[in-house]
């Protein structure tokens, strides 16, 4: 999955977030750094519809719930729905079960114009109050933002496997290698195939290799086996990174895939084993997204020092929202 920050397409005017929103901001992001030491400082969330919702006690929540259309033939679009309703809470200090009255506002909210559609909501992995009034509602986990510190040991190789930076003559065993995690993941919930899946991975691999972001090609007896996607992101004022992970210099993991007939064999260690090396060095740390239903996924990544940080829940189609 690629973090792209969604393009909000506003439904009725680009509503701003009030100026009070500061206080539950700085609210939110104490509560957030009790949670995860590693969180980063709650934002101003991006315009969209102001929802508002009272708690037992008389305090008032707040959410902004925008609205995405994400474009045919663009990588995204083979891991999200087309149509995205996104609610990013405003809590403040409230804990994580605050979420439940402003869930139950949203399903009136929403106005679906087609099928394809998604509801989703990316709230701390470690909130456990959260989760149960999102799976009241029907949402279920289908991804985490994982992180792993720079400290954190890299694997070691595996004998029989070399990996090597893959170069624009190998474009088509590294298509073959990524609709193989696509048609694996689509069967858990982390894809959506697409008709267009091969020309979209095609496209994408060729801009990043000409762009010189590195890909890693593994080989057992000189045949390719699987790759792994990677480049560097900075967290600042302003970017994508900076809501979801501390200011400063990150790696980014964006795809791993090993082709059906060489998993278990320690393929995917190998090439981790590479890409941490050569993303590691002056950054905070590395991150990636997994998608926990994935039976391969959770161990794996937890073993490679990941754990996660944000949950994406997500209910599909939105008209499900109960």
């Amino acid at each position: 999955m690629e973090p792209a920050a969604r393009r909000a397409v506003p439904r009725h005017g680009d509503l701003q977030v009030p100026p009070v929103t500061a206080a539950l901001l700085r609210a939110q992001s104490t509560r957030f750094a009790g949670l995860d030491p590693l969180l980063p400082a709650a934002v101003q969330p991006p315009p969209g519809d102001l929802l508002t919702a009272a708690l037992p006690d008389g305090e008032r929540v707040s959410a902004v719930l925008t609205r995405t259309l994400i474009q045919p033939g663009t990588p995204q679009s083979l891991w999200s729905a087309s149509e995205v309703f996104e609610l990013h809470p405003l809590l403040g200090a409230a804990e994580g079960d605050a979420l439940d009255p402003l869930l139950r506002a949203l399903p009136s909210a929403l106005t679906v114009t087609s099928a394809d559609t998604a509801c989703v909501v990316t709230w701390p992995s470690r909130d456990a109050a959260a989760a149960n009034a999102l799976l009241a509602h029907g949402f279920v986990p289908l991804s985490v933002l994982a992180v792993r510190t720079a400290t954190t040991p890299a694997s070691d190789s595996t004998p029989g496997v070399t990996v090597r930076r893959a170069t624009r003559a190998d474009l088509d065993v590294l298509v073959e290698s990524a609709l193989a995690e696509v048609a694996y993941s689509a069967q858990v919930g982390g894809a959506i195939p697409r008709p267009d899946a091969s020309a979209v991975k095609r496209a994408a691999l060729r801009a990043h290799l000409t762009q010189g972001d590195p890909i890693w090609l593994a080989e057992r007896d000189g045949v390719a086996v699987g790759h792994a996607e990677g480049w560097h992101t900075d967290s600042v004022p302003g970017s994508w990174a900076e809501t979801r992970v501390r200011h400063g210099r990150w790696g980014y993991v964006n795809c791993l895939s090993v082709l059906p007939d060489a998993r278990h064999a320690g393929v995917g260690r190998a090439l981790m084993a590479v890409a941490h090396a050569e993303l590691s060095p002056r950054t905070v740390g590395s991150f990636l997204y997994y998608n926990p239903p994935n039976p391969l996924s959770p161990v794996f990544w937890a073993r490679q020092g990941y754990r996660p940080l944000w949950t994406v829940w997500e209910v599909r189609p939105a008209t499900a929202l109960r």
